[in-house]
């Protein structure tokens, strides 16, 4: 944020918050009394009702877009900071203020609707979904079925945490067919894609990545032997 934007944004919230200050699109409130009241976590979000000031430094989602903000950390003399939820807020994007949807607002936007809010004001932030919990250990052995025409079915074993490509190798399974294949491929870089192979069944393995739908557009199916990690049993299609 520019200084021409910063003055305006910084009179008015040290009038209404006692001490704020603003630095490179980023907002901190610091200093005065505090008063926690009641919290409750809903549908993804945590709700929290803070007294004034806050003590909640806040930055850009995204450098100069209206994408909203997130909590870069926090002040000790602030409300957030007291409240029983302070280990979690770093790194939350702020949802919603009030009533207020903040989630694409641009960053003075955000700011002035905390400012205009009565205190204590109401902040919710979303939270992101706890990963589900591996269904085998790592080390675990689990059983790969490779299928692959012109070859008899083969079944290899695997460890749960190492790697799909590596341990296709490792078998002897031909996981790079023709010649393009064998003097293209990446190494297993993750770039030329000459590892995919299809899922038909798979156990314990959570979607694929983003990356892999860029890579894979077409193949919705199919993973990139050398980015996956043995997750659980599989049976896969080579071509």
């Amino acid at each position: 944020m520019n200084m021409i934007k910063a003055f305006p944004l910084f009179l008015a919230i040290a009038t209404t918050c006692d001490a704020f200050t603003v630095t490179n699109t980023k907002a901190h409130v610091s200093m005065g009394k505090t008063t926690i009241s009641t919290s409750s976590q809903l549908d993804a979000l945590l709700s929290i009702e803070l007294e004034k000031p806050l003590g909640i430094v806040l930055e850009e989602v995204e450098e100069n877009s209206a994408k909203g903000v997130k909590v870069e950390e926090l002040s000790d003399a602030g409300s957030a900071y007291a409240s029983e939820y302070r280990d979690q807020l770093t790194g939350l994007k702020v949802a919603q203020v009030g009533e207020t949807d903040v989630t694409n607002m641009a960053f003075d936007d955000v700011m002035n609707c905390i400012i205009n809010a009565p205190s204590p004001v109401n902040i919710s932030f979303e939270v992101p979904d706890e990963p589900a919990a591996p269904q085998f250990d790592i080390g675990a052995v689990v059983q790969i079925k490779v299928i692959q025409e012109g070859n008899a079915d083969k079944i290899i074993n695997g460890k749960v945490g190492e790697n799909l490509r590596k341990t296709l190798l490792d078998n002897k399974v031909e996981l790079y067919r023709g010649l393009k294949k064998k003097l293209g491929n990446c190494g297993g870089g993750g770039q030329c894609t000459f590892c995919a192979v299809d899922f038909a069944e798979s156990e314990g393995w959570e979607v694929r990545m983003d990356y892999e739908n860029q890579k894979l557009p077409k193949a919705p199916t199919a993973r990139l032997a050398c980015q996956n990690n043995i997750q659980g049993p599989a049976t896969i299609r080579i071509q």
